[in-house]
Order: C-alpha cells, then structure tokens, then sequence
C-alpha cells in the first residue's frame, strides 16, 4: 500500500485547482479517465458553452488571454484554458489518469474524528482503493488527507421509475441518456438525430442545447420536428443584459445582495431586509418582465408562475441558445407541457391522460444523481450525512463559479495551520442557518445554491483565513462591482 500525505480524487475544475494549492504537499490526483476537465470533457455537446462571462470563470493567478471577450467561451475553450493553467503550474505530474476511486475506508481514531487538530499527523486516516485501466484488480493507496472533487454532475444519470413492462425494454427505438450522447462524436450524433423522430426529456441547459442541435440537423424537406417534453418550467435568459443594464448589477454586488437574507445577520439587518423586500421583488419583476417582452414565453407556453429570484437563488437560469425559438417558430422544435406520469409503448412515449408521442429516439435530459455517486465510495458513518431530512446535503463550505478556487486557498491553509475550524457545533449551526435561507428563499432550495449570499459567503471564507473581507481598491467598486477571482489573488 503506498502512503502519501494527501489524494485528491477528481480532476475537474476544482480538483486541479486543489491540486494547485496543496503542491507542496505533493498530492495524488486520481482522475478516473484519460483526460482533466471533469464535465466540461465528458458531459459536453458540441455546442456547450459557459453561461456566464469568461471574467466571471477564471482562476486568480491565471486570467484568460481574451478575457475582455463578450463571447461565452466554447467547452474546448474552457478544457484548453484548464490545460494550460495545469502546465504552466506543472500540475499534471500529480494525476493519475484511467484510476477510478472505488472505495473509501477511514481509519483513524473514530473518538478524535471530531477533534480539529494537526489534520497531517503523519498517520494514515483513509484508505482509498483504485481500479487502473478498467482492471479487476484493486490498487489501495494511505492517506492522511482526502479532497473529494467528483462533483454532482456527470458519471450517474438520473434515470425516471416506469411501471412494469412499460420501460425502455418494450420500446423499438432507441433510449439514452444525455451522458451517453456527450460520447457521440459529431458524425454520430448527427446521424442519430437527422431524419428522427426525437423526443426529449427535460427544459434545463442541457435538453434547451440538445433541442438545437437536433433542429440543426434536421433542416430541410425531410427533417423532422424534435419534441421538448417540459415537466417543471423556470426562467430562461437570452443574454446577461436587463433593458440594457448589465445583469450583475440585479443580483452580483454588494448593493444588491444586500437586499436579499443572508447567514449571521443580526436582528437589525433581518429588520432592514424585510422592509427592503419591496425593492427586491421589484429587482425579479423587472426582468420578468423583460423576459417576457423580450422572448415568446406565452407563445409556447413556458412562462413560470413562480418568481425569476426563486431560479436565479436556485441557481436554475438557463441561457438560451441564439436560435433556440427561431428553430421553435420554424416548427422544427416542438414544445409539450406535462405533469403527469409517462411511459414506453413500443412506438414512442405514452402519458397518463392517454396521449402518445411517435417517437424513433427518446432523450433523458433528466440531470445527474450527485448523492449516489458519492455514496457508493464514502463510508460510514459519512455516509449517513448525504441523507438529510430537508433532502440538502449539509456543507460547511458551499461552491459555486466564485468560490472554487477560494474555498481551495481556504483548504490549503487548513492543512497548513493557518487558521482552525470552528467547533462542530458552530459549524452545524452555520450550516443550518444557510439551508434555511435556501428554503426560505426558492421552492428549488434542494439544489444547495448560494448565488443570493455569494459575495457574504465568500466574505466568511475570508475572515477564517485572516484576510480582509473588503477586497475592492475603493467603496464605490466595493458597493456596486461585481465580485471576480481576481478580488481574491492575495490577502489585500
């Protein structure tokens, strides 16, 4: 068994960057394919590209070289933007690529596990066992430090519950997931989809790309229309502009997430926000009603009922497509509204009010199963945490676009003794207080989205490391700019 003081297991985004931070440390990177990038390699289209700025989605010390550029990056942007990163900080030599985690087994002192001492006691506390190159044979690696960086998106579909012989089974075309037409090359994703029959399942970014693509290939006297099967509607944007006001300024500052409840506020700040809330429910209905100026919602019957702030605290918007609702108007993307259940007939999809949708390929947009992924590695007891009553999963530290990078310089200097945690009971209570801010904020509140209290989160993460939560030159930036990386290069 080969001992080393720290494994880091996933090498996404946030895995390479804790690998960047804990260097010194000579980590082991286990990265289950042939390749860095995490979803943005394996869960892609063609057509994915980021939904925010490239400002907004960069690492501190290694800004894009066209970061100016309106443009949303490309996937193949972003994979050859996180290569060059790793080379230039020579990172790569910690991977071990085509070695899949398989299992965890902790074994350090369960009676000190809740004790936040010397977390590198030079002691072996887990053992993580590795499968190399889809061998049977299981390689076990000594830790004394883990970083789990798998993510909740990618490696394990979520696939819908269908009634005894009304499954896939019975149905002549053919069924995926969107995981397995990301492993399409180009040529085999379009001679699926051109001249087909398609029905997807599901309206968040991946099926309103898919949509597309399937309309792109199926141009022309013989195409055929792709049918989106929309169960649960939210709120999608065209660009990041409101009336022609940037969109951060809505909810990305501190002016205005000042407006919004946020952890440890105090009864004065409560007091003060609840008598805001007029401004901020003004701030939703703006854009709600730009949105529905602005694209044929009512048309096609995808107008939520619930507010824009409920999906954007969910971290739910959608950007669309340039030509998702051309391609709708040209009728080569059809739209259908459903709630109730559905299933396999061995021509297509039939729902429970009788209706049936001809069908030669079915499409299950239908997300990720985060929770799984990680439970069939983690061992108890830690594995009793994924199962909260709220359905949450309860992180001390949440992570977003902003804050993964930070939360690694944050980690970094935990194993380095440059701050201790809290107790467990402060940091159950920080934690309890979040959830029900995400409760009390959006009916999505599961999803574990901190875009409402970002820039305070971020705040805390500071003030546990020793720096300065005020990261702007002046009180004007400092109020109403944005939030980026590069606010967070250094203690200012």
């Amino acid at each position: 068994m080969e001992f080393h003081k720290i494994g880091i297991i996933g090498g996404g985004i946030s895995g390479i960057a804790a690998a960047k931070q804990l260097s010194k440390h000579e980590p082991v990177v286990f990265e289950a394919t042939d390749s860095i990038g995490g979803v943005w390699k394996h869960c892609s289209y063609r057509s994915t590209k980021l939904q925010t700025p490239r400002c907004d989605y960069e690492f501190s010390d290694f800004p894009w070289t066209q970061r100016d550029n309106v443009n949303f990056p490309s996937y193949q942007e972003i994979l050859d933007y996180l290569y060059s990163y790793a080379t230039y900080f020579d990172v790569l030599k910690f991977v071990k690529f085509k070695s899949k985690v398989v299992e965890i087994r902790f074994v350090g002192d369960r009676e000190k596990s809740g004790e936040f001492g010397t977390l590198l006691s030079g002691q072996p506390v887990w053992e993580v066992g590795v499968q190399t190159n889809q061998s049977e044979n299981i390689q076990w690696y000594a830790f004394e430090f883990i970083v789990i960086c798998t993510g909740k998106y990618g490696d394990v579909p979520a696939i819908p519950k269908f009634p005894t012989n009304k499954g896939p089974e019975i149905f002549k075309g053919k069924v995926l997931h969107t995981i397995d037409y990301c492993k399409l090359k180009e040529d085999e994703s379009t001679q699926l989809l051109k001249g087909k029959k398609v029905v997807i399942f599901g309206y968040k970014k991946s099926a309103i790309d898919l949509a597309v693509e399937c309309a792109e290939a199926n141009q022309g006297e013989e195409g055929q229309a792709c049918t989106m099967v929309v169960r649960t509607l939210h709120w999608t944007v065209p660009h990041y502009s409101v009336w022609g006001l940037p969109f951060y300024m809505f909810y990305s500052t501190r002016a205005s997430q000042f407006l919004h409840e946020r952890p440890n506020q105090g009864f004065l700040r409560s007091l003060l926000c609840h008598m805001l809330s007029p401004m901020r429910k003004a701030a939703s209905k703006t854009i709600e009603y730009y949105l529905t100026w602005k694209l044929p919602l009512e048309k096609y019957g995808l107008k939520p009922e619930h507010p824009f702030e409920e999906d954007y605290a969910s971290c739910q918007m959608a950007i669309l497509p340039d030509n998702f609702f051309s391609e709708a108007d040209k009728g080569n993307i059809a739209i259908k509204r459903s709630t109730s259940k559905w299933w396999f007939w061995e021509g297509g999809v039939q729902f429970e009010d009788g209706t049936k949708l001809d069908a030669d390929v079915v499409v299950l947009a239908t997300g990720f199963d985060g929770k799984k992924k990680l439970k069939s590695i983690i061992p108890d007891p830690f594995r009793s945490l994924l199962e909260f009553p709220s359905g949450m999963m309860p992180l001390y530290s949440v992570s977003n676009l902003h804050t993964a990078e930070i939360r690694c310089k944050w980690l970094s200097q935990l194993v380095d003794e440059q701050f201790k945690l809290p107790s467990v009971e402060k940091m159950l209570d920080q934690t309890s207080k979040e959830m029900d801010i995400m409760k009390r904020s959006t009916r999505f509140y599961k999803r574990s989205c901190i875009s409402t209290f970002s820039i305070n989160h971020s705040d805390e993460i500071c003030e546990e490391m020793g720096w300065s939560s005020r990261r702007k030159k002046n009180w004007i930036s400092e109020i109403f700019s944005p939030y980026s990386s590069q606010d967070y290069q250094e203690d200012k």
